[in-house]
């Protein structure tokens, strides 16, 4: 078997196997654990579904977490650039800590960009495909810059941001989804409870 990078950055490390497994923490929590990734444009909404579903489960007695692309960078991703290659290991680290949420019991959602579908592609190899619910967070590019919630769009269109989304770098749609929420359309209340209802299905 050739040895990739990936397998040989912690070559004189045991992978430990605890007491409890995810499945007994799913028995504790009173559910399944999976991700919701969504992925859409800045300003389509992704966060604020996010957290809001997160509220929703909550208060149904579900055990979540909200993984968001601005927070992870403020902290475990903080080293990180805009570059592609930074991007992708952005992705990379936030799977691993998915995966963690997963073993948990936890479900775990997460609102990243994440515009290519290759890095997304990795994302769900990680994460184990059984258990990556891709949700798009559809909304075109010029209703999101109307919008220009952080103001960045205006700075992408100056030249004062570099590999900006939908500006200077590419956006690449979902090809199957397992959700599509068309923010430009529907109400944030109405994009909540179609995921309320698809995670409902799932449990």
């Amino acid at each position: 078997m050739t040895m990739t990078k990936e397998m040989l950055r912690s070559p004189n490390t045991l992978r430990h196997v605890g007491l409890v497994s995810r499945q007994d923490r799913e028995r504790l929590h009173g559910h399944k654990s999976f991700v919701l990734w969504f992925t859409g444009l800045s300003g389509s909404g992704k966060s604020t579904i996010a957290h809001q579903v997160e509220k929703r489960l909550y208060d149904q007695g579900l055990s979540a977490y909200v993984l968001d692309g601005d927070n992870v960078r403020h902290g475990l991703c903080g080293d990180l650039s805009f570059t592609p290659e930074a991007r992708a290991e952005n992705l990379r680290r936030t799977a691993e800590v998915t995966k963690l949420f997963l073993d948990a019991g936890i479900i775990c959602l997460t609102a990243f960009i994440s515009p290519l579908r290759a890095d997304r592609n990795r994302v769900r190899r990680i994460v184990g495909a059984e258990d990556f619910v891709e949700i798009y967070v559809s909304c075109p590019l010029e209703v999101c810059e109307a919008r220009d919630v952080k103001g960045l769009y205006k700075l992408a269109r100056e030249g004062k941001i570099e590999n900006y989304t939908g500006i200077s770098a590419p956006y690449e749609p979902p090809e199957n989804p397992h959700l599509v929420l068309e923010t430009d359309k529907l109400d944030v209340e109405i994009c909540v409870e179609k995921v309320i209802e698809f995670v409902r299905a799932r449990l």
